[in-house]
């Protein structure tokens, strides 16, 4: 086992949700189930208690903890994606698995995690050295549920309008 490991509480369905980030997710993986030597205070003896996995190469660890805790978007995991049909395909597959749509790129699995699926473009965009262009994307951004790529000329005119608006040479 790593290090460094995240570790995600779950109601009795870590199986579930590792099996389903293994067949959606590249170099992710179902490694270890271990059950409960005894009982506890959510499960008895036999159950599954943990899971061991990894999404996209980050290792978890699926802990059955019982409905105590639920996740909350203060801990996401980032998909950073390539192109918008990589977006579409995580964001579909999450979703469309009785997951849920939130703002600015996020959504939430059927289990309650948060994921950004965010096209590396639309990073780029918001992180520019250009600040006109890069709040130009940010407000964009503020704006959308499912992240896009910019994939325009009319994105492009879009993008650099604030600079010719202030003055300013429209650099690329």
């Amino acid at each position: 086992m790593a290090k460094n490991v995240i570790c995600l509480w779950y109601d009795g369905t870590a199986e579930q949700a590792a099996r389903f980030y293994a067949q959606t997710f590249p170099d992710s993986t179902l490694t270890a189930v271990h059950r409960a030597p005894g009982d506890y205070p959510d499960g008895k003896e036999g159950q599954v208690l943990t899971v061991e996995f990894s999404v996209l190469g980050v290792a978890c660890l699926g802990l059955n903890g019982g409905p105590a805790f639920k996740h909350s978007e203060a801990f996401s995991f980032q998909i950073v994606t390539e192109d918008q049909a990589e977006t579409d395909r995580y964001w579909n597959a999450i979703v469309g698995n009785g997951g849920a749509e939130s703002a600015c790129g996020w959504c939430k699995d059927k289990w309650g995690l948060s994921w950004q699926i965010t096209p590396r473009v639309l990073l780029e965009a918001t992180t520019d050295s250009d600040r006109a262009a890069a709040k130009c994307a940010f407000e964009a951004m503020m704006k959308m549920k499912r992240s896009t790529s910019p994939r325009s000329k009319q994105h492009d005119a879009d993008r650099l309008a604030p600079r010719a608006h202030a003055g300013l040479p429209a650099a690329a």
